[in-house]
């Protein structure tokens, strides 16, 4: 999934707690609202260094997607959402949630639905007629 599905795909599925969501559509989501946080950051700071509001209102914007695809990322490692939970726990939480975040999907279908990649191309055979 390249940075630009990954976005549109965030805001698609602003709420979408089911389904599976691919490595790089977890990285690009988290990667976009980081950097496009930075510019109500800038805003703040220069119209009054000491109110946040925009910066506020930027995060209360991505969190419900950011809690999906993080969810639905859970999904594609086969662990159920409720294991985002870990992350209130310091420090342990949050980097076993990174590594299985890290972690590749299970292939092909599991208890959440299919994998969110297309298939790998795999070697083509040929049906050979047999002689008598």
């Amino acid at each position: 999934m390249s940075f630009t599905q990954a976005i549109a795909s965030g805001f698609l599925h602003y709420a979408k707690f089911a389904g599976r969501a691919s490595r790089s559509e977890l990285w690009f989501w988290l990667l976009f609202s980081s950097l496009a946080g930075i510019v109500p950051e800038l805003f703040d700071r220069a119209i009054d260094p000491s109110n946040g509001i925009l910066s506020a209102l930027w995060g209360f914007a991505v969190i419900v997607p950011t809690l999906a695809v993080a969810v639905r990322r859970l999904h594609d490692t086969d662990r159920n959402g409720w294991w985002l939970l870990l992350f209130f726990i310091p420090f342990f939480g949050g980097l076993v949630l990174i590594v299985w975040f890290c972690l590749g999907g299970k292939r092909g279908y599991n208890r959440f639905g299919a994998n969110p990649l297309p298939a790998p191309p795999g070697p083509r055979h040929r049906v050979r007629a047999v002689r008598q």
